[in-house]
């Protein structure tokens, strides 16, 4: 197994849940945490145990950020106008790499980091790099011409277990998708519930 496949699992176990929604996850066959003590650690969380949580199920999604990193987009998302939960969302859903996963072009949004660094992704036309690039409404985000056959890309475009969602418009024949619209929290396919109100009081304390 894979270092990257392993952590995504552990993350899994971690949370007790199966935050990508993936059939080969851990969890599906046990729900305790990970290592020899992960049966006996099922007590209740307090508050900033719970808002912990909420935050490292929400970083863990988008491909276990560091914490400086996530800590710089809520920032961001404070200085918005509006909801600083929906806020959040919608910044971490404009990343790249969160877009190539999105619209089906790869299986994970590890593999979808790795995809965007390797350098197989344009937006409009020009090739970036960047899986933290900041996608805007009306992007188009597209597979570069050399890098469609690949056998990750035909696995994922394939995969019965997830939809594109209404926010992206994906071609799969032209290898396209179009960033059409800035998503709320209720618009995201979120195989778990995710909490941006707890990572917004667990911000606000500490």
């Amino acid at each position: 197994m894979t270092k990257r496949t392993s952590a995504k699992y552990k993350l899994d176990r971690r949370m007790g849940e199966n935050i990508w929604g993936r059939p080969k996850s851990p969890v599906n066959r046990r729900e305790y945490g990970p290592g020899q003590h992960g049966q006996r650690r099922k007590g209740k969380l307090s508050d900033f145990g719970t808002q912990l949580r909420a935050k490292q199920k929400l970083k863990g999604h988008y491909g276990d950020l560091t914490e400086k990193q996530f800590r710089r987009i809520y920032s961001e998302a404070e200085r918005v106008k509006g909801d600083t939960g929906e806020n959040l969302i919608g910044l971490l859903e404009r990343r790249l790499d969160a877009v190539v996963y999105r619209a089906k072009f790869v299986p994970t949004v590890f593999a979808a980091r790795q995809f965007v660094n390797h350098g197989h992704v344009t937006v409009n036309g020009q090739r970036v790099n960047i899986p933290s690039y900041r996608v805007k409404e009306g992007d188009v985000v597209a597979i570069r011409d050399k890098s469609r056959q690949l056998a990750i890309v035909l696995e994922a475009v394939g995969l019965p277990e997830r939809d594109v969602p209404d926010y992206i418009e994906a071609d799969h024949s032209k290898m396209t998708a179009t960033f059409v619209r800035t998503p709320a929290l209720g618009d995201v396919p979120y195989a778990v519930q995710m909490e941006p109100n707890l990572v917004v009081e667990y911000y606000a304390k500490n």
